[in-house]
């Protein structure tokens, strides 16, 4: 993308850039920030959501012309099927990106990851007293001693380890710090900060991310590569995964449109523009293919975007009011952060009953055509008429039956069809 939109306005004396202040510039930031895809798993744990083998091909081969540097392609330990699909996967031809599957601290997840032709695996597990108690029912001691013995089995078969801590943002600092340290002397080749639940705020975010690094420093002394994963419960995934970056994350994990479990994963798309103009950081993304890339994940998940989305939502370049529409027809940035070209996206103009007879006169000059004052005033009468006629109880009606439809599509399996197979399964 051209860094330099902004650059231009403030030369011109038109606005001023605050993200360019040297007050406000991190100095921790990395100049180069590698983008690790999430959408072919966390994606597809998205409620209800599948993909068929071409869909995944696909995908994977459209971030990977993208310019995403690390894809997770799925989770071989899970089933064989979900083995062989990522063993297929692996054997197709990628230019650009590495490939990654997802494995739990059990060597029998490390072995499907192996015969799944993979050498890259994000190595997870919590470490705090809440899943140790409820959800792992074990010790920690018996966490550490499994995720040293699976980094050393991962490591003596060529793999490279990122060890994932999921929950880290609810797990007490020295935990974190040990379980790292294990890690890390075990091979761990990066870690990861899993902040499962999005409870994190930015500076909370930066806060623990230094405060580990310091840990770390006091028992490790190589100085390792360090990735995030944000979950946006409470909508703060971009914030939290750029607020991790200013604090020197290298390796943020994201997902095409911010799909995923519950409210999804940072979107790709979020953080890779903000990080190229509001940050001027290069990401090696090609931004042009942003838009037709959550287009085209929309339709094989069945699951609507918002049109109100950040950068790819249909209404992001949207005008409607006619103080808006008058601003966009004098300069097209008076409304806009940056040009929706750079995403290979053009601005739509809306008319109804907010339109004025200045945007109307605006339109027609902007047409050739000339009009009385009495006309042009006629004109912006009947186009707001014609919006007050329609009928807001059919559109209701309208929009409640697409409710009901999208519902549908999202449906899993019927508890009576699983009793069914149980059945057949149990007789």
């Amino acid at each position: 993308m051209k860094k330099t939109v902004f650059r231009k306005l403030r030369a011109q004396n038109l606005i001023e850039n605050y993200n360019r202040f040297r007050k406000t510039l991190p100095s921790r930031m990395p100049k180069k920030v590698t983008v690790w895809d999430e959408t072919l798993i966390e994606g597809e744990n998205t409620p209800t959501v599948f993909m068929k083998y071409s869909e995944r091909v696909r995908l994977a081969t459209a971030l990977d012309e993208l310019g995403v540097s690390i894809i997770n392609i799925g989770f071989p330990g899970f089933s064989t099927d979900e083995r062989e699909a990522v063993r297929r996967l692996s054997n197709e031809s990628f230019t650009n990106a590495r490939l990654a599957a997802s494995a739990r601290i059990k060597r029998e997840d490390i072995d499907a990851c192996l015969n799944s032709n993979i050498r890259e695996i994000a190595l997870s597990t919590p470490f705090n007293n809440l899943n140790l108690k409820h959800v792992l029912k074990t010790s920690g001691e018996q966490v550490i001693k499994s995720t040293v013995d699976c980094v050393e089995h991962a490591k003596e078969h060529g793999f490279t380890v990122n060890f994932v801590l999921e929950d880290a943002s609810r797990t007490p600092l020295e935990d974190i710090v040990k379980i790292y340290v294990a890690a890390v002397n075990a091979g761990a080749d990066r870690l990861v900060l899993d902040d499962t639940v999005g409870v994190l705020r930015p500076l909370s975010t930066q806060y623990l991310i230094s405060r580990i690094r310091e840990g770390l420093l006091e028992h490790v002394k190589d100085n390792l590569l360090l990735s995030i994963r944000c979950h946006n419960d409470f909508g703060l995934a971009t914030a939290n995964t750029l607020a991790a970056i200013e604090e020197g994350i290298t390796h943020p994990q994201v997902c095409v449109a911010g799909y995923g479990e519950r409210t999804g994963l940072a979107p790709l798309e979020e953080v890779v523009v903000s990080l190229e103009l509001l940050y001027e950081r290069n990401t090696g993304i090609d931004a042009h293919k942003l838009y037709r890339l959550s287009q085209f994940v929309e339709k094989s998940f069945t699951w609507p975007l918002a049109f109100q989305k950040p950068i790819v939502g249909e209404d992001a370049f949207s005008h409607a009011s006619d103080k808006q529409v008058q601003g966009m027809l004098g300069h097209p940035l008076s409304y806009e952060a940056f040009p929706p070209r750079m995403l290979d996206r053009e601005t739509t103009l809306y008319t109804g009953r907010h339109l004025g007879e200045a945007t109307v006169q605006a339109y027609l000059d902007l047409q050739g055509i000339k009009a009385t004052p009495v006309q042009v005033a006629e004109i912006a009468k009947r186009v707001r008429q014609s919006q007050e006629r329609l009928d807001k109880g059919e559109m209701m009606i309208t929009f409640y039956e697409i409710k009901k439809l999208l519902r549908q599509l999202r449906k899993g399996m019927p508890e009576s069809e699983l009793n069914r197979i149980i059945k057949q399964v149990i007789k």
